[in-house]
């Protein structure tokens, strides 16, 4: 894949830094080409042209600029390629988030909230990560019901 992926970086950027940590962490291969910010390349003037700033990660001669966006494409995108998941590692991955839930909604049995009758912090944290059921069932294809 290092022939897919260029990072135009520069070696005292942080947020350079930031995607070149997500790429080695990831074990994922990508060619580097330094930059030299007071004569910009033309290669970074082409694929950045508006900011003319580093890092831009070229994959298949598409640029993405933007550290956090790059390090979001990165685990959207290009470590989606790499996985290979089968059937039956996406059903056991769903029966053991499954097997999670049922653990904790028998450790809550028929209390209101986390702590009993008082509403609190576990609560607050948790609560906006009810609308993921939803997706669970839609784009997982299992149900937290069964």
């Amino acid at each position: 894949m290092a022939e897919e992926l260029v990072l135009l970086g520069l070696w005292a950027s942080p947020f350079a830094m930031r995607v070149k940590i997500a790429l080695a962490e990831n074990g994922i291969d990508y060619e580097s080409k330094e930059q030299d910010l007071l004569n910009k390349s033309p290669l970074l003037l082409e694929m950045n042209p508006i900011h003319k700033k580093v890092p831009v990660l070229i994959h298949k001669g598409k640029p993405i600029c933007e550290s956090l966006i790059i390090i979001e494409y990165i685990n959207e995108i290009v470590l989606n390629a790499l996985m290979l998941w089968t059937p039956k590692s996406e059903r056991q991955a769903g029966k053991g988030l499954v097997e999670s839930f049922k653990a904790l909604e028998g450790e809550l049995g028929d209390k209101p909230y986390s702590g009993g009758g008082i509403f609190g912090f576990i609560d607050i944290a948790l609560i906006p990560f009810h609308n993921f059921f939803y997706a669970f069932e839609t784009i997982g294809k299992f149900s937290m019901e069964e």
